[in-house]
């Protein structure tokens, strides 16, 4: 394993004063890592630098072709003044998907752990202590040669920064409300739906400008073929408990594989709860509710952890879930992976990594 060179910075920057008023990537600590990646050399230089601009070749390849990945976890301080981070392998792990969707050299997932345990610690005064706070950790790749010509990079960096946040959603834990998009496609099976690249994000704008526009937090995304089923919200997988069973969109790749998912899906069935991954129609969503069996909708993610969803419009239809409240497996499921994250409630799955 690579040595990871530090250099620390000599200007230390002014932390926020209120921490009630994080808001969410508002924020960046006073370090960030680097490492570099050339063809014939691999990724080398390892480095933790003061946080400052990148310098771009504007023929950068990434500003032209979108040749990018990126991630997206949290550090979290325990109340015995330890600092934990929740299932870090997973997320590098996806990366290495990305990038090999993206043709992007994979990168070591054991060192890019430890260069983010490295980081964290070195910026861990900026690990925010207010309730329901943390850190969170952006690594990222992106194309760097000066090149106005399409093809895999043969030159790349990998970065990570942090960010002191509070809750991602203005609503907090409150039920959101979500427009349910029938004019635009964000992705379909076969593209790049199941990594984590921007691509993906820029052709969500459109639709989440529109939706935020008539009062609604988020999208809800439908397949991009016949329009029909259910794929997953903007920034977060989604769930749905119909009559006491609790379903969720299959992966088949054209929706993120989220880290937050598969641990609702693990902590739900070792409650002995029935759980589904398989094709969802807005149909039958649409169907229960009218039935009263819809009992409750949430959207699980890094940033969110759980977001219950307290009203859908599909077109001309409103449905109101469980009375615009928070649903008893939504409340369950947040109380759990945060209590488990911030080192509450005893981690028996073994997901938590202990920074120091």
């Amino acid at each position: 394993m690579q040595e990871i060179r530090i250099e620390r910075t000599t200007a230390p920057k002014a932390k926020p004063a209120d921490q009630s008023k994080l808001g969410f990537g508002n924020y960046y600590t006073d370090h960030m890592f680097l490492m570099n990646y050339d063809k014939g050399e691999g990724w080398h230089d390892a480095r933790i630098v003061p946080y400052g601009n990148i310098s771009l070749d504007p023929a950068a390849m990434c500003l032209h072709y979108g040749q990018e990945v990126f991630e997206g976890l949290k550090a979290y301080r325990a109340d015995d003044g330890g600092i934990l981070l929740f299932r870090p392998d997973r997320n590098m792990a996806r990366m290495n998907l990305s990038n090999e969707r993206l043709c992007i050299p994979e990168i070591d997932e054991e060192f890019a752990v430890e260069a983010i345990k490295q980081l964290v610690s070195i910026d861990e005064d900026w690990i925010p202590t207010a309730e329901g706070t943390s850190l969170y950790i952006r690594p990222f790749i992106f194309a760097v040669d000066p090149h106005v010509g399409v093809h895999p990079a043969h030159h790349l960096i990998f970065c990570i920064i942090l960010s002191p946040v509070g809750a991602y959603y203005p609503e907090g834990l409150n039920p959101v409300k979500i427009y349910v998009e029938q004019n635009y496609v964000r992705a379909v099976k076969g593209g790049m739906g199941f990594a984590k690249t921007g691509g993906n994000y820029a052709a969500s704008l459109k639709a989440q400008d529109e939706a935020d526009a008539v009062g609604y937090t988020q999208v809800l995304w439908l397949d991009g073929v016949e329009r029909k089923y259910i794929e997953e919200v903007g920034t977060m997988n989604v769930f749905f408990v119909i009559d006491g069973e609790v379903i969720t969109p299959a992966l088949q790749g054209s929706i993120l594989g989220g880290v937050t998912r598969m641990s609702c899906i693990e902590l739900l069935r070792s409650w002995g709860l029935t759980v589904t991954e398989r094709k969802l129609s807005i149909e039958e969503v649409a169907k229960a509710a009218d039935e009263g069996k819809l009992n409750e909708a949430f959207g699980s993610g890094t940033a969110a952890v759980i977001s219950p969803i307290g009203e859908l419009k599909w077109g001309d239809k409103k449905m109101i879930i469980n009375n615009g409240e928070i649903g008893e497996i939504s409340q369950k499921l947040y109380d759990n992976l945060t209590g488990i994250q911030w080192g509450k409630l005893p981690d028996t799955f073994g997901w938590t990594v202990k920074v120091k």
